[in-house]
C-alpha cells in the first residue's frame, strides 16, 4: 500500500510538472542604447524653461559651445542602386552643361559611371565618379528632392550597383535630420538641442563608407532630405548655424537615443569601447515624457528559449546579472539553461528579444504566480537611480 501511494504521489508530482505554464516577464526603461543626449528628457527640460545650451551641457558633461569656420560638406548614402540612378534639376555633370528641367541618369559601366540622357544616350564618360549639382537641389528619382549636390560611384560590394550619395554643407544636412529625430511641434530649445548635437554628430563619426562618411538612416542618423523639412526645425538649425559640441579641442561624438528610462549610460557599457569623459551616465529626471519610459514585454518559456537559442544552452532556467552599467543597463549576464551556463552581453539580450533598450528585469512565472530563480545579482551594480516614477507621456 505504501509503495502504491508514493507511486500515485510521483505520479501527480510529475503530471503537474509536466502541465505546468512557464512564462517570463522582461520589465525595462527606455528607448535605444542610452548614451548621451535622450529626446525625451531634453524635451522635458525644454518645457521646464531650460535652453539648449544648458540641454547640451548636462547631456554631455564638460563639453563647450563651439562654431565651426567655412563651409564644411558632408556625404549622406541616400540608396545602393540596382540599376541606373535617374535625376534633374541639374545644371551641370561631368563637365557638360545640362538643361534642369530635364531629366539625366547615371550608369555604371564596369569600374566607371557614365553620364546618359534619359532615353539612354550617352552624353559624357565621368570616371569614377558623376557628380550633378544645379541651383542648390537636386530631384533624384524615386527617392526625392535634396538640397546639395548627387554624386554617384560604383558599390564596391555589388559589381552591377551604384551608390546615390549626397553632398550639402553640414547646415543644410542639419535641416534634413532635426525633424526626422524630433517632433517638429517640441518646444524650440529641444529642436536647437537636436541641431547643434546632429551637427556635432555629423562631423566627427564618419563610418568610412566608398564615397560616403554618413547613413539616412539609424545607423548615423535619420535624414530624408528637402521635402521632411519644417519652419520650425529650419528655424533651429539657423539659430544655431555652424555651431557644434567642443571637448578637448574636437568635436565631440554626439551619441542620442529616444529615451533614457531614467538615467542615461556611460559609452563604454554600452558600445564596449574605451570611457569618453562626456559620453557618462546622467540623471535624466523628465525622461517620463517617454512613452516607453517603462515597459513590459511577456514571452512563454519556450519563446524566450528560443529567442535566446544563439546564446542560451538549452532552456532558460534563470538569467544572473554580473554586471550593470550606470543607468542600470544590463552589461553582461549569465544564462543558466538546462543544459548549462553561458555568457551575453546586455545588447545581445536586447537584439535576441527584441526589446526595447538593455535596461531589464527577468521574472519568471509558473502558472501565473512569479517564482525564485528567474533573477539574481551576482556582483551586479543593481537598483535604480532617483528621479521621478512617472509614467507614459505624449510629448
Amino acid at each position: 500500500m505504501r509503495i502504491r501511494l508514493t507511486a500515485l504521489v510521483l505520479f501527480f508530482l510529475l503530471a503537474s510538472s509536466a502541465s505546468a505554464s512557464v512564462s517570463w516577464l522582461v520589465k525595462g526603461h527606455g528607448f535605444g542604447h542610452g548614451v548621451g543626449m535622450s529626446q525625451y528628457g531634453a524635451y522635458g527640460y525644454a518645457k521646464h524653461g531650460k535652453d539648449y545650451r544648458f540641454i547640451l551641457g548636462h547631456y554631455y558633461s564638460g563639453t563647450s559651445i563651439g562654431q565651426v569656420d567655412g563651409v564644411r560638406i558632408v556625404r549622406v548614402l541616400l540608396d545602393i542602386s540596382g540599376g541606373d540612378v535617374g535625376f534633374s534639376g541639374a545644371t551641370s555633370a561631368c563637365g557638360q552643361a545640362l538643361d534642369p528641367s530635364r531629366s539625366y541618369e547615371a550608369h555604371r559601366s564596369g569600374s566607371s559611371v557614365k553620364l546618359r540622357s534619359s532615353a539612354g544616350a550617352p552624353l559624357a564618360d565621368c570616371g569614377r565618379k558623376l557628380r550633378a549639382a544645379g541651383h542648390g537641389r537636386i530631384a533624384i528619382a524615386g527617392i526625392g528632392t535634396y538640397r546639395g549636390a548627387l554624386e554617384v560611384v560604383p558599390t564596391d560590394s555589388d559589381a552591377g550597383a551604384l551608390n546615390a550619395i549626397n553632398a550639402l554643407p553640414v547646415d543644410q544636412y542639419v535641416k534634413g535630420v532635426i525633424p526626422n529625430e524630433s517632433p517638429p511641434s517640441w518646444p524650440a530649445a529641444a529642436l536647437e538641442a537636436q541641431a547643434v548635437a546632429a551637427r556635432s554628430f555629423a562631423l566627427s563619426v564618419n563610418v568610412g563608407g566608398n564615397g560616403f562618411g554618413l547613413y539616412n538612416d539609424t545607423r548615423s542618423q535619420v535624414y530624408n532630405g528637402l521635402e521632411s523639412e519644417t519652419a520650425s526645425t529650419d528655424a533651429a538649425a539657423d539659430a544655431t548655424r555652424g555651431q557644434v559640441l567642443m571637448y578637448g579641442g574636437k568635436i565631440a561624438e554626439t551619441y542620442f537615443s529616444a529615451c533614457s528610462g531614467g538615467h542615461t549610460e556611460s559609452v563604454q557599457n554600452v558600445f564596449f569601447g574605451p570611457a569618453i569623459p562626456y559620453l557618462v551616465g546622467v540623471p535624466d529626471p523628465y525622461d517620463y515624457y517617454c512613452p516607453l519610459h517603462d515597459w513590459t514585454l511577456k514571452f512563454s518559456g519556450s519563446e524566450i528559449s528560443s529567442k535566446l537559442g544563439s546564446y542560451l544552452d538549452g532552456s532558460l532556467k534563470k538569467v544572473v546579472v554580473t554586471q550593470r552599467g550606470a543607468s542600470p543597463r544590463i552589461v553582461w549576464a549569465k544564462l543558466y539553461g538546462t543544459g548549462g551556463v553561458t555568457k551575453a552581453r546586455g545588447d545581445q539580450l536586447e537584439a535576441a528579444l527584441g526589446t526595447y533598450s538593455d535596461w531589464m528585469s527577468f521574472v519568471k512565472e509558473v502558472n501565473g504566480k512569479a517564482v525564485g530563480g528567474g533573477e539574481t545579482e551576482e556582483g551586479a551594480k543593481a537598483g535604480t537611480p532617483s528621479g521621478p516614477a512617472g509614467g507614459a507621456g505624449t510629448g
